[in-house]
């Protein structure tokens, strides 16, 4: 019997960001991530109480990180779409709509480019 392929993450969180996460969900409830492209916070990734962020039609979920969803503008997931979005925490004042705001610490993406055999994997299950 052959062990099924392992599902390639398109987003995954740092031990710390789960714990901020955590932290976070035990005052707010559920939660959700959208990475922002805006003005504001530049390109963070913002922190909502789910019932407090309407989702757009267009925009794309990665996947979940620590029980959270995460989404992404379609524009920027067109750029973004070769690399895996890899949530930390760093020392610094959080988005201004943020939940991390005011924790002294904010949520910050790192990245890495899939590989070429990961990309052909995404491809072959619908997921690129």
């Amino acid at each position: 019997m052959s062990t099924p392929p392992t599902e390639i993450a398109k987003v995954l969180a740092t031990p710390a960001a789960e714990a901020l996460i955590g932290k976070l969900r035990e005052r707010h409830g559920p939660l959700l991530f959208h990475q922002s492209g805006g003005c504001c916070d530049g390109s963070s990734p913002m922190c909502y109480p789910q019932d407090d962020f309407i989702v757009g039609d267009r925009d794309v979920r990665l996947g979940e990180i620590a029980g959270a969803p995460f989404y992404i503008s379609p524009s920027q997931y067109e750029y973004w779409k070769h690399t895996q979005l890899i949530i930390d925490v760093v020392e610094g004042r959080g988005g201004m709509f943020s939940l991390e705001n005011g924790e002294g610490v904010r949520f910050l993406t790192r990245s890495r480019l899939f590989t070429d055999g990961e990309i052909e994997a995404l491809k072959a299950t619908g997921r690129f």
